[in-house]
């Protein structure tokens, strides 16, 4: 199923997936550049949770419609797919 989000949620998701690409790109460069270990996993940290800011905004923004489908043709998720879904994030 196809899930839409509103416009403002959208952006936010997608500033959130590039702060963290960004983030990523510099982890890679401070592997590269043999930085600390600690420092390495504290920026590997960042990267994941900013992950996990943008899956839960997906999935928060997206409930309405995981709920009902819109379409009229697609059977709605029931509340273990939703609980599948969620758990994926965790």
């Amino acid at each position: 199923m196809a899930m839409s989000v509103d416009e403002e949620a959208s952006t936010a998701i997608l500033n959130r997936l590039r702060r963290a690409q960004g983030q990523l790109a510099g982890v890679i460069a401070m592997i590269e550049a043999g930085r600390d270990c600690k420092d390495v996993v504290t920026q590997l940290a960042a990267v994941s949770r900013a992950l996990d800011r943008a899956g839960f905004k997906i999935v928060a923004s997206g409930m309405r419609q995981c709920m009902a489908a819109a379409d009229g043709e697609t059977p709605p998720m029931s509340e273990a797919e939703l609980e599948k879904l969620f758990l994926a994030l965790a």
